[in-house]
């Protein structure tokens, strides 16, 4: 594989920090130079800032300009649907103020949809440390800038690995449901690529809600940070749902349902919910 390089013109509304430290996304690290690097399907990336421009060193098997693009939904006018989120009420502008370099990224749904199911009940370095160790056993191997990485494993090199196997990485209870989800995959029981062309929401969500290991958080997840990117989609978590009640329910905390929640949201967000809900996050987790 050929290094590739290519240059981008800083664009509106994209801040490294704010994109790969929202939650959205697990297999970026910062380097002691400030860049950042991941393993994006069969590549590894590394984008580093300076005077207004990214500078983005890639090896793999695609064009970088066209993933580069892709990815990071660069051709989506984030600065419009700021605008539009800001007029609703203070909140949305200063949480946009605060994490205004967000986007979402248009990560591989397969990996998403792993991804998440370990990420439940779980702390990022620790799933990122479990992302790591799967990859690393089970994907290809990528050298670059004289430090190895691995792509994260499809459905195919997975088909043999045990749920003693998961357990033995550090997947805990959710050993099982990967290796069950796994093989519904393996099987055709659910299929990823007619997912991707269903234009209906609630479809798709009924069918990841088939899956093991995934609830209705972390099918709204997979729904808004893969490929599918549905942006009404608003998931909720701890931190949501105390944001959301604190900015406005302001009902004591046990008593706020999710139904509620939802609500709400679709109610004050309309169709770009999901992105509404990464601003409020990113805002009151960090700020």
């Amino acid at each position: 594989m050929e290094e590739q390089k290519y240059i981008l013109k800083k664009p509106e509304c994209f801040e490294l920090k704010d994109t790969f430290t929202c939650g959205q996304c697990f297999r970026w690290q910062e380097n002691d130079d400030g860049s950042y690097t991941g393993v994006v399907r069969q590549n590894v990336i590394n984008i580093k800032e300076k005077e207004d421009m990214y500078y983005i060193k890639s090896v793999g098997n695609e064009d970088i300009e066209t993933l580069i693009y892709q990815y990071f939904d660069l051709k989506r006018d984030y600065l419009k649907l700021q605008n539009q989120l800001s007029k609703i009420d203070k909140n949305m502008e200063t949480s946009i103020k605060y994490g205004k370099g967000i986007r979402l990224l248009n990560q591989d749904l397969w990996e998403t949809l792993i991804s998440f199911i370990i990420s439940a009940n779980n702390n990022i370095p620790r799933i990122q440390k479990i992302i790591q160790r799967l990859s690393k056993t089970y994907g290809k191997e990528i050298k670059f800038e004289g430090k190895l990485y691995y792509t994260f494993p499809s459905p195919e090199e997975l088909k043999d690995a045990t749920i003693q196997d998961f357990r033995n990485l550090g997947l805990g209870f959710r050993d099982k449901r990967l290796y069950e989800t796994i093989q519904k995959i393996l099987n055709n029981e659910v299929n990823l690529e007619e997912l991707e062309k269903n234009p209906n929401t609630e479809e798709v969500r009924n069918t990841l809600l088939t899956l093991s290991g995934v609830g209705p958080k972390v099918a709204d997840c997979i729904l808004l940070f893969s490929t599918l990117k549905r942006l009404e989609v608003f998931p909720i978590d701890v931190w949501i749902n105390r944001v959301m009640n604190e900015l406005y329910l302001n009902e004591p905390e046990e008593k706020v349902s999710k139904t509620k929640i939802q609500k709400l949201a679709k109610e004050k967000f309309g169709d770009l919910a999901g992105l509404a809900q990464q601003y409020l996050f990113y805002w009151r987790r960090d700020g």
